[in-house]
């Protein structure tokens, strides 16, 4: 092949991969091929640096149905429905074009889960943006971002007619460079109802259905296998343009589909469009196929097969239909105004021979190409950085009044509501939302079929991850679920999203490697398999790359969806209770960064035994009518969970809370929550059985929050955190 070196460096392909391939096709690929190998072999879509890792996660349970391995995971919440969910990344092209790249990205999550013939319910999103505070150039660019993500997320989830419920929005400067798109699905099926993406039966034709196919998004998966420099940031070609409205037609079409017995599988046209697609249904069956690429819609004039194959156009599914059934396939698609055309059929030679007006233009065998993927074992070595800041403390720096500490934290856009965001999606559409955006802790839909209620939670403090990213990635499942709990669900699984640098840094794949173990852990001990999830690496720019970010989001079942504990004060009078104990645990706490303009120290210590304690106790007093409301402490400590508490219910209250240290009030140990208790004797006599730790620290009321030597009133604290927001992402409009 003429300028080899050239043609590899522009794939993103090592010399070493290119002569496996020679191997594997047993002579020169083709550019066609090349593409193919590139794409499949990408780390967006291939996981060749974290599958190591990733192996091993606890992935069983009696309630999970499906896990890894398929377009989402699915679990079991009795009376025969299931829960299906994922969440995936579009962080590179969420920060190339903010708007497309965050739409598309709710778009594919979408079909993720509605392939699987499931019914989307809820989204959430996870969001990580640069500094946003500032006047200069990086600060206005970051707000356009959030604006553009933003806008992005909610135009495309509304005209879907999906609530978005919740989520998680954190600001650093680590993220200047690449921000970080997370998107999150849940929808419902029946659990004998399970669509999955396979194409076997020799004979049985292939469909593609959807929009038509163009060429945006062309190299995508292989773009977001790469790190962003000055020479590739004008990328704008490689970001897919979506269309709700298509996307609706076609959900509402594959909803109809399922109901009948016309299929084998489904998958949808993600990363690698019609490549990943078509490679990793028959890769999963051991099967053939044949496809005819002059026969897929095109939407622009003289495409060409390597365009068919990589473009990442959205709103496309294939399928594989039943032999004799493809006519009424296709008529379904053609009733909702969407293209369904036959392009080809599954065979039994193992390989993918796709045509191009009758002449063969590649012939490549399935398995190697899907299923055996390089899988590297890179280098790894502790960051050199952790040494230097993991004997600092709060004692290295001068007091400072709490009260001056309380009022600038409640100034700080991490603590704030984030209402300016999510007023802009419709968390109310169908009608199910119980626990809504803004409502503190998890957020909690109403499973109509059954009574029950879904509790789901998206969680991760890159702090944590960055000083111990074992027990930052661990602190992240491990808060999930105690917002999960503090609904009175019982946690039940996770899926996650691991966001990190670049993994060709021995120091980012260390720290990717400790994360993954720390996810292994707390899953294991916490009983909360992993179902499904995503990767996404390279996310750094001139060398310089994210904090380490392992988002999780958490879902669990309530019983009974008429008794979801709120999460902020509700009566007069009421007794408060702290649960939990209280260190001096300021390890990449919100003070330290805000205060101390440090993230440095020891992370807090994790004990899953309390955790689980804590979780058994709020879940179950919950069940016998003791409490009114829980709020986990996490982010600020004492003082700052008060604060929304107060903020959200427009109530006071005055609280003495025993601390070794003033400063403790804004510590962040872990396995605390607050309680607002309504018989203070059971509620005493019950945490004893469960062997936890509870003090009554005060009771509701008032127009002031009053704790220790804080002070505030109530219409302050509100007007901080209601507005503080929308004033510095607004100053530019």
């Amino acid at each position: 092949m003429e300028n080899l070196e050239a043609v590899l460096k522009k794939h993103k392909l090592t010399m070493g991969e290119y002569e496996n391939i020679l191997t594997i096709l047993g002579r020169e690929p083709n550019m066609l091929e090349i593409g193919i190998f590139s794409s499949m072999w990408s780390e967006h879509c291939s996981y060749k640096s974290s599958k190591k890792y990733l192996n091993g996660f606890p992935t069983k349970a009696p309630w999970v149905i499906q896990g890894p391995g398929e377009n989402a995971g699915v679990i079991d919440v009795g009376d025969g429905m299931a829960a299906v969910f994922k969440m995936e990344s579009h962080n590179h092209p969420s920060f190339i074009e903010p708007y497309q790249g965050a739409a598309t990205g709710v778009g594919g999550i979408l079909r993720d889960v509605f392939t699987m013939g499931a019914r989307p319910v809820a989204n959430m999103n996870s969001l990580r943006f640069g500094n946003v505070t500032n006047n200069d150039d990086v600060s206005r660019h970051q707000r356009y971002l959030v604006r553009g993500v933003v806008a992005g997320i909610g135009d495309y989830g509304n005209c879907m007619g999906v609530p978005t419920i919740g989520g998680e929005t954190f600001f650093d400067e680590s993220y200047n460079g690449n921000i970080l798109v997370n998107a999150f699905t849940l929808g419902l099926a029946k659990s004998d109802e399970i669509f999955y993406g396979r194409a076997e039966g020799i004979g049985n034709p292939v469909v593609y259905v959807g929009s038509k196919t163009g060429r945006d998004g062309l190299g995508g998966a292989v773009m977001a296998s790469d790190s962003f420099t000055e020479a590739n940031k004008s990328l704008r070609p490689t970001v897919q343009v979506g269309d709700p409205f298509a996307e609706k037609l076609l959900l509402e079409a594959c909803l109809e589909l399922f109901k009948t017995d016309y299929i084998v599988g489904i998958q949808d046209m993600g990363a690698a469009g019609l490549t990943s697609s078509s490679f990793e249904m028959a890769g999963r069956s051991g099967s053939g196929m044949i496809m005819h690429l002059d026969k897929v819609p095109a939407r622009e004039q003289s495409m060409q097969p390597f365009e068919f194959m990589l473009s990442e156009s959205q709103e496309r599914m294939l399928i594989c239909a039943k032999k004799g059934y493809e006519d009424k396939v296709v008529d379904i698609f053609r009733k909702w105004d969407l293209n369904a055309e036959i392009i080809g059929e599954v065979t039994a030679t193992g390989n993918m021979e796709l045509f191009w007006h009758g002449e063969k233009v590649a012939d490549m065998p399935v398995q190697p190409v899907s299923e055996q993927a390089p899988i590297y074992d890179r280098p790894v070595s502790e960051p050199s950085y952790l040494a230097k800041i993991k004997n600092t403390t709060i004692n290295d720096f001068a007091k400072i009044d709490n009260q001056k500490a309380f009022d600038t934290l409640l100034n700080s856009v991490e603590i704030s509501d984030k209402s300016w965001i999510f007023e802009q999606y419709d968390s109310m559409v169908q009608t199910n939302t119980i626990k809504a955006p803004g409502s503190l802790d998890a957020s909690v839909i109403r499973i109509k079929e059954n009574g029950k209620a879904l509790s789901m939670s998206s969680d991760c403090n890159p702090r944590y991850n960055y000083i111990d990213p074992f027990g930052g990635a661990a602190a992240a499942v491990v808060e999930s679920g105690r917002n999960v709990a503090m609904s009175g669900a019982r946690p039940l699984a996770i899926t996650d999203c691991l966001n990190y640098g670049n993994p060709e840094n021995p120091e980012v794949m260390w720290q990717f490697a400790q994360g993954c173990y720390g996810i292994k852990e707390a899953c294991a001990k916490l009983n909360t398999p992993v179902v499904s999830g995503n990767v996404s690496l390279y996310n750094e720019t001139n060398g310089i790359g994210v904090f380490p970010t392992p988002a999780i989001v958490m879902v669990g079942l309530n019983d009974d969806a008429n008794k979801t504990l709120p999460s902020s004060f509700q009566k007069e009078g009421a007794s408060l209770y702290l649960i939990g104990d209280t260190q001096s645990d300021f390890g990449g706490s919100v003070y330290m960064k805000d205060l101390l303009g440090k993230v440095e120290g020891t992370l807090a210590k994790l004990d899953y035994e309390k955790e689980l304690k804590l979780w058994e106790l709020v879940i179950e007093a919950n069940k016998k009518g003791l409490l009114n409301c829980a709020k986990d402490v996490n982010v600020g400590g004492i003082a700052i969970a008060l604060a929304k508490m107060s903020a959200k219910s427009g109530k006071g209250s005055t609280c003495k809370v025993e601390l070794g240290d003033t400063r403790d009030i804004f510590a962040e140990s872990f396995s605390r929550a607050i309680v607002e208790v309504n018989d203070e004797k059971a509620f005493e006599t019950f945490a004893q059985t469960v062997g936890i730790n509870v003090t009554k620290i005060g009771i509701v009321g008032g127009d002031k929050l009053a704790c220790n030597d804080i002070s505030k009133e109530v219409s302050t604290i509100k007007e901080r955190y209601f507005h503080r927001f929308a004033e510095v992402i607004e100053q530019d409009i």
